[in-house]
């Protein structure tokens, strides 16, 4: 970089700190520290090595760019504004205010330009690594004769928080193990966090601790704009992941906060914000002030990459003119063009019991032919969430033809890696684990939901039944819980054919994640001849009545494994009792009244629920007259016909308990 660059990039720097610490003071809120002490990296990046175009957010072949500290957006906004992205300035004096798209921390689908949703420390390195492997695995499928459609990196800034987070290590243990040389990780050590030395709490050896991992580890001076210019540019030739140890000083440029926390999470005040502008050579009194050379720096950077894209469109037209079954499966994988089902999903004997995990690795496996974009994998859990597609190679260093991934024991990871492949888009991922261990992917999983990607989840082993593994391995409350969050559509299946039924939701499904909650043990499979289950559909339906053109006596309410013991229950009653499945709460509350009060008529109040799991809310639908038989306890150690009886999941303790309850 010669002596002119220096100086433009400087005040391009410069005016990057200027534009953060004005947005943070408007708002009298956020995180200016980083902010400042990041932005030399920052231009450098966004001037000279990111390959973005801001008037094409979707274009496929961009880098992508995550902030996983996002609690310096303020930074990344200013970038976006400067880079041609439709971010106004107005955008940025509306910084954390409501009804903004430039919110506190950076939110997908809310910020042009912003990839993933990161928020939680760690997670913005796991969604990137998650995108790194969508590109390796893109550049498998249609870079073809020497032609490459697909060829770009990612790129993620982290701060201390993000390395001491767990996620980190399983995240970029991962990425080491995949050698993902197009995964280039910048560290911002600023050696402050919001208690103060990061030493009180941090000695790690990071570049042991990378090396370790099989990544390239680089250093620069943070705030030398040849030395960053010099460290991202060797990053780029690496043949496996970087991280580059950028040195910076939080606080950069402001004469009394620079070097200490006070700068981290608060203001830095209207006295010390003039005197930062008055240190970088700017009018002090001056707010949201962009020089007219900085201006024509990022205009110049935005045409130059206007050509860079418009050269990819030309040749992407080219190459899909001329293999037009290559164009149709790109066309296919990014709009994630469902093929029909019909014809293909399996068919299930209604005289063999099968565990709903069995029906959806069979489900999974009979669909993955015509869904040539389907992948996933599971945590080190494959052969007990039949989460592996048969006759597909895994997805390995090296080689990212396959399929399968294989995520090891990293329940965390491989929810957020899930996120960065389908932020990434070309593909639709799902990732399975037991249902116990849900809670270790379940800040991610909130994450998707916040997004609204469509992620599956196949969560196995759903309730007592793991039986000798006992109650470490036995959930009970995991099932409430992902009920109650926003967006998240929980189906517990019956039997084989609502498996399959939640497989087709799932992949219909564009708006957000899927949680399929699945048996270990076998369960019947219901006679469609008898209880036609499309239903399941809806979220809910009646499976059986003795008399359906009289008003039921009572109605038995379940999901999953509880349906079949409520419908032998039932059938068993000389009373006219309902059997309603209800596979999924979210789907059934977006039906109409109507439809609901069909299933669940107001005017019979006497219901009881049946679900191995904890009651909370199913008061929901069996009212204030109803009750539910439920875990109000953790599980125990033993086989799970001896757990069924001891915890009262048995037809007799059924029907003593219906009997007792209809008695009141």
């Amino acid at each position: 970089m010669n002596e002119t660059d220096t100086e433009i990039f400087s005040l391009a720097a410069n005016t990057l700190r200027c534009l953060a610490a004005d947005e943070v003071q408007t708002a009298n809120s956020g995180h200016p520290g980083v902010a400042l002490g990041l932005a030399d990296v920052a231009a450098v990046l966004w001037l000279r090595h990111l390959k973005v175009y801001g008037g094409d957010t979707q274009w496929a072949d961009r880098d992508r760019f995550v902030m996983s500290g996002g609690h310096a957006s303020s930074l990344l906004y200013a970038l976006l504004h400067l880079a041609g992205y439709p971010i106004t300035m107005d955008d940025l004096k509306k910084f954390r205010q409501l009804g903004s798209i430039t919110p506190g921390h950076p939110e997908a689908g809310v910020v042009p330009g912003v990839e993933t949703t990161t928020g939680p420390l760690g997670q913005g390195i796991a969604a990137a690594v998650g995108m790194a492997i969508a590109e390796r695995m893109q550049a498998a499928r249609y870079n073809k004769d020497g032609a490459e459609l697909v060829s770009h990196r990612t790129w993620v800034t982290c701060g201390d928080g993000d390395l001491e987070e767990g996620i980190s290590h399983e995240a970029c243990s991962l990425a080491g193990n995949l050698g993902l040389s197009n995964l280039i990780l910048l560290y911002d050590a600023n050696t402050i966090s919001i208690e103060g030395r990061v030493s009180i709490t941090m000695n790690d050896d990071t570049r042991l601790r990378f090396e370790g991992y099989g990544w390239k580890v680089l250093e620069c001076d943070g705030h030398n704009l040849t030395d960053i210019d010099r460290a991202l540019t060797e990053a780029e030739t690496s043949d496996r992941p970087v991280i580059v140890i950028c040195n910076t000083v939080i606080g950069k440029g402001s004469p009394n906060k620079a070097d200490s926390a006070s700068c981290h999470g608060a203001p830095l005040g209207a006295d010390e914000l003039r005197l930062t502008k008055q240190a970088l050579g700017f009018d002090p009194d001056a707010t949201f002030f962009v020089p007219d050379s900085v201006r024509a720096l990022f205009a110049e950077r935005v045409a130059a990459m206007k050509r860079v894209r418009d050269a990819w469109q030309t040749k992407a037209d080219a190459i899909f003119a001329a293999d037009p079954a290559l164009a149709a499966a790109w066309t296919a994988a990014q709009h994630d063009t469902l093929p029909a089902l019909s014809g293909v999903l399996p068919t299930f004997d209604p005289a063999k019991a099968v565990s709903t995990r069995v029906a959806s690795g069979k489900v999974l496996n009979a669909i993955a032919p015509v869904i040539p974009w389907l992948i996933g994998g599971s945590a080190d859990l494959a052969p007990s969430t039949m989460t592996y597609l048969d006759g597909y190679r895994d997805i390995a260093k090296g080689d990212f033809s396959g399929r399968n991934f294989r995520f090891g024991v990293r329940e965390l990871a491989m929810a957020a890696v899930m996120n960065g492949v389908a932020n990434h888009g070309g593909f639709r991922i799902f990732g399975g684990t037991f249902f116990v261990f849900s809670d270790y992917c379940r800040p991610a999983l909130r994450v998707a939901a916040l997004m609204g990607v469509p992620v599956i989840y196949v969560f196995t082993h759903d309730s007592f039944a793991v039986g000798e593994d006992g109650p470490t391995h036995e959930p009970v409350e995991q099932l409430p819980a992902l009920r109650m969050m926003p967006g998240v559509c929980v189906f517990r299946p019956a039997d084989a054919n609502e498996t399959a039924i939640g497989w087709q939701i799932a992949l219909e499904r564009k708006d957000g994640p899927t949680v399929l909650v699945l048996s270990r043990q076998n369960l019947p499979v219901l006679d469609p001849a008898l209880y036609p289950t499309d239903g399941a559909r809806r979220g809910g339906y009646v499976l059986w009545q003795r008399d359906p053109s009289k008003t039921p006596d009572a109605i038995l309410i379940a999901t999953g494994s509880e349906v079949s013991l409520a419908l032998d229950t039932a059938k068993a009653d000389s009373r006219n009792i309902r059997v309603v499945s209800l596979p999924s709460w979210d789907l059934f509350d977006r039906q109409s009244v109507a439809y609901r009060d069909s299933v669940l008529p107001p005017a019979v109040t006497k219901r009881m629920a049946v679900e191995a799991a904890a009651p909370f809310g199913w008061e929901r639908y069996v009212g204030v007259n109803g009750t539910t038989l439920g875990m109000t306890g953790f599980g125990a150690s033993g086989p799970a016909g001896k757990l069924a009886e001891h915890f009262g999941f048995t037809p007799a303790n059924l029907a003593a308990r219906l009997s007792a309850y209809l008695a009141q």
